[in-house]
């Protein structure tokens, strides 16, 4: 599994911990962790979900009428340190 995961995985599991359901979703560039944040979270809950998310690449909650609260945390996959990395067509 990639650092990514790993760090995903335990983001999953703290926010588990708290009693948040979660979700882990690999991408191609980065590893999200999602979950569903009910009406009555207390304000000691939020500050461990915070303390918890801060150890994600980028976080945000995503709010609508129809799916209620869902916390999103992002783990960049690490970029290769040998070859080309720049993509094709790019000259030196």
């Amino acid at each position: 599994m990639p650092a990514s995961g790993v760090t995903a995985a335990a983001i999953a599991a703290r926010l588990s911990a708290i009693g948040l359901p979660t979700r882990v979703e690999e991408h191609t560039r980065f590893t999200t962790v999602e979950a569903e944040v009910p009406e009555t979270l207390s304000a000691e809950s939020w500050r461990e979900v915070l303390d918890v998310v801060a150890e994600a690449d980028r976080f945000g909650l995503l709010v609508t009428s129809l799916n209620g609260r869902t916390l999103w945390a992002a783990v960049r996959k690490t970029v290769p340190t040998t070859g080309d990395v720049r993509g094709p067509g790019y000259q030196r």
